[in-house]
């Protein structure tokens, strides 16, 4: 299945994409959140599906949501690709570099970038994805994909200055406003025949900059999965965003290239869709 989540921000529905078309599930489904995943509510919808129920189609032209309403916690990995660690002069990690992005980091695939008040280094990040599906505590490698509930597309939107220049703490410049959206949808584990080789990509105004495989992943995801279980329990309907590949605008060389007003940045994930941004300042 194919998960979505549509309408107004802050009131959205749940619904399901089958082809290129959108249905509301919300007569079966109350939202996808923690308690839809604690709840089985993945088989219980198949099986609800199944039935062939007479479902509302949605309109092309309603906003699609954050495929998960707010989790508990977006966790983050950093450096996970080795050419990104080339391009910013850092080491390969050992163990995962792990960080969070704010919940209300979160918003729609195809929402407006907010730069950030003060902000002269908002930046991109191309990364996928994936959802936990069950409560997760000290879950062995070989188990982990048991937990995961789904994969989707997330630009992980960084402000540099923020990031680096301020005491080192990185939670500062991922945290912002719209700078996690995320979709446009959640594909199910079985809608991606092998996550460990999908294509994706990152434009800015047309011109590409990340172009990469998730074959360049130094820690995969059951072994993340495995591993992030040792440090803290992971909820139904938490997001765990894998890592960027080169490209970003940090690694441009002479000169770094940065994010302004008016800029668009599109992305997209083989068997993941794809999902555009339009950069604006922000405004009281």
């Amino acid at each position: 299945m194919k998960l979505i989540r549509f309408g107004e921000a802050g009131k959205e529905k749940p619904g399901i994409l089958i082809g290129e078309k959108r249905f509301d599930v919300s007569s079966i489904v109350t939202d996808y959140n923690e308690a839809f995943f604690e709840e089985n509510g993945l088989e219980k919808l198949k099986k609800a599906l199944e039935s062939n129920p007479v479902l509302p189609q949605v309109d092309a032209s309603i906003r699609l949501g954050s495929p998960i309403t707010r989790p508990s916690k977006i966790i983050c990995i950093g450096l996970n690709y080795v050419d990104h660690c080339l391009e910013t002069n850092a080491p390969i990690p050992t163990e995962p570099i792990i960080f969070f992005k704010s919940t209300t980091s979160l918003c729609g695939p195809n929402d407006n970038l907010i730069i950030p008040k003060n902000s002269e280094k908002t930046d991109w990040e191309v990364e996928l994805a994936f959802v936990i599906g069950k409560k997760a505590i000290y879950v062995e490698e070989s188990e982990a994909l048991e937990y995961v509930a789904g994969y989707a597309l997330l630009n992980d939107y960084s402000e540099r200055a923020f990031q680096i220049e301020r005491g080192g703490q990185w939670a500062k410049g991922k945290g912002c406003d719209t700078f996690a959206p995320l979709g446009p949808f959640l594909a199910t584990k079985d809608e991606v025949k092998d996550v460990d080789n999908l294509s994706m990509w990152l434009t800015v105004n047309g011109k590409k900059y990340q172009n990469s495989n998730t074959l360049n992943l130094v820690f995969k995801i059951p072994f993340l999965v495995h591993y992030l279980s040792q440090f803290m329990t992971l909820l139904p309907g938490d997001i765990v965003s894998t890592g960027t590949p080169p490209g970003v605008g940090l690694g441009i060389k002479p000169d770094p290239i940065y994010i302004k007003a008016g800029d668009v940045i599109a992305l997209g994930i083989e068997g993941l869709g794809s999902s555009s941004q339009i950069a604006v300042a922000y405004t009281k």
